[in-house]
């Protein structure tokens, strides 16, 4: 990979490095400055996704463990926020499981680099990625709005309430779930008060008995069904849930909301 090989319009682009092996950013800062890119670097997850939010950098290369914040926490917080979402990830690690890696690429990194690194591969794929944002970004220019209308959730929260509302009936526990987001149980637990007025589980709880209601009133699955889906495995259970809360049965509810629209029962 060569100078002249980075995009023209993108020589002075900007990398944010996040990364806390001192060995590995002095390589990588030394031949990618070489390269004509800024660089901004990064020492943990937590650290990086706030450097992230107030630079906007134009791709990010992201270790997976790490102190206090791991890579994958960081890029859930990343793909969290409306700001950050659409800054390529590479993943540039030394966790090389097959899992690792397909755990990387869902939660939305578009590359996955294991150490050790052969310097002329990270440019070569830095290279393509920013190339690839380039056109995408003069393809959407005319129709982006601005990321300041946009007023985004706190992303801790988003990317937490997004993780509990994957499988609502299995969600994980409130440390694992701090963990996954990169922060503490008190501390999630003050963001999600902030934010809905309820502690975390409080909100699930109310999630899935909004989406219990949408289900009845929308879908033809039937009651055993909808409770598996949001996490009561027992009909009764569910059936007890819901006259607690509305005072009718499931069945009822969803026949009355029928003949409110109309629809045939």
């Amino acid at each position: 990979m060569t100078l002249s090989s980075l995009p023209a319009a993108k020589t002075q682009a900007t990398l944010l490095v996040i990364d806390d092996s001192p060995q590995d950013l002095s390589l990588l800062t030394e031949f990618l400055r070489n390269a004509r890119l800024r660089l901004v670097v990064a020492f943990d997850g937590r650290e990086g996704y706030e450097k992230a939010a107030a630079m906007l950098p134009d791709l990010i290369l992201l270790d997976v463990r790490m102190p206090r914040t791991d890579g994958f926490a960081a890029c859930r917080l990343l793909k969290a926020d409306a700001r950050t979402r659409d800054i390529p990830v590479i993943f540039l690690s030394g966790c090389n499981d097959l899992d690792d890696r397909l755990t990387g690429l869902r939660l939305g990194a578009v590359d996955y680099i294991s150490k050790p690194f052969a310097p002329e591969e990270v440019l070569a794929r830095v290279s393509v990625h920013l190339e690839l944002r380039q056109r995408r970004q003069a393809a959407a220019a005319p129709a982006d709005a601005p990321a300041e209308e946009t007023a985004p959730l706190n992303s801790t929260v988003q990317a937490a309430m997004e993780i509990l509302l994957r499988d609502p009936g299995n969600s994980p526990s409130l440390p694992d779930l701090a963990h996954q987001v990169g922060t503490n149980e008190r501390r999630l637990t003050e963001l999600f008060r902030s934010t809905t007025g309820m502690p975390v589980f409080a909100w699930l709880r109310e999630q899935r008995f909004q989406m219990a209601c949408r289900l009845l009133a929308e879908s033809g699955l039937d009651i055993q069904q909808i409770a598996d889906h949001v996490g009561y495995g027992n009909a009764g259970n569910f059936t007890t849930m819901f006259r607690e809360r509305l005072g009718v049965t499931p069945r009822d509810y969803r026949l009355a909301q029928r003949e409110r629209s109309g629809s045939p029962s």
